[in-house]
């Protein structure tokens, strides 16, 4: 049985949050894998102690976040521990932040939503918002999200209005942190960890395909992965 923390406060009214179970589950039986799922509000996040248990875990949409420091607490955790991790939406731009915080060692590393005063906003509003917007993504080969989609580009859906902070983006992307997505304007869409099992952040939304019946296949790779543990 695999288990997967969702990093999040739950929300019936996101509909990000009434997809992903969904996911999971048709990720799962498509994958002939037994899988559970269990919402870790991140006000609970204090310790490691909380998502320690889980096989992987999933930093899903709608942020902010009651805790901001508990979602990075966990996302930290995932990434020193080689736990599998997915990051949508609110879940890239924290994933972001904490390997800006805990890997550049930038201590002052912020998010423009909830401090837009901040001189080291890696998370910043973008020029074209993105809510209830599809668009078309190109995949870089030999990644894990090229990988799991099987083909050169997609189209996916999203619902921000934040992304990473064009001012940071190569000193962030200088070391292990991969640029993975782009739309066709270049843009960042999606970034994985080079030295890490699995773990995999996307801007876009990639859950949404659940609610019209269809496994989405970084579901189906995050299960995929967590099934290795």
């Amino acid at each position: 049985m695999v288990s997967i923390g969702l990093i999040g406060d739950y929300d019936s009214k996101v509909i990000a949050h009434r997809a992903i179970p969904l996911a999971i589950q048709l990720a799962a039986s498509e994958l002939g894998i037994a899988a559970e799922f269990q919402w870790v509000p991140t006000s609970e996040i204090t310790s490691r102690a909380r998502v320690s248990h889980f096989h992987g875990l999933w930093c899903v949409p709608a942020s902010p976040y009651r805790s901001m420091d508990g979602a990075l607490l966990a996302i930290r955790f995932a990434r020193e521990s080689g736990r599998p991790f997915l990051g949508t939406c609110g879940g890239f731009q924290h994933a972001v932040i904490e390997y800006a915080r805990n890997v550049m060692g930038w201590a002052d590393a912020q998010h423009a939503e909830t401090a837009p005063q901040s001189q080291r906003a890696v998370i910043s509003l973008m020029e074209c918002g993105l809510v209830e917007v599809s668009d078309a993504i190109v995949l870089k080969p030999g990644t894990r999200i090229r990988e799991a989609y099987g083909c050169e580009e997609i189209v996916e859906g999203y619902h921000c209005r934040y992304g990473l902070n064009p001012q940071f983006l190569s000193r962030l992307t200088s070391g292990s942190l991969e640029i993975t997505a782009q739309d066709r304007a270049g843009d960042v869409r999606a970034l994985e960890l080079s030295d890490h099992p699995f773990f995999l952040a996307t801007l876009f939304q990639p859950e949404r395909a659940a609610l019209k019946g269809i496994s989405p296949p970084l579901a189906r790779a995050l299960i995929g992965a967590c099934a290795t543990i």
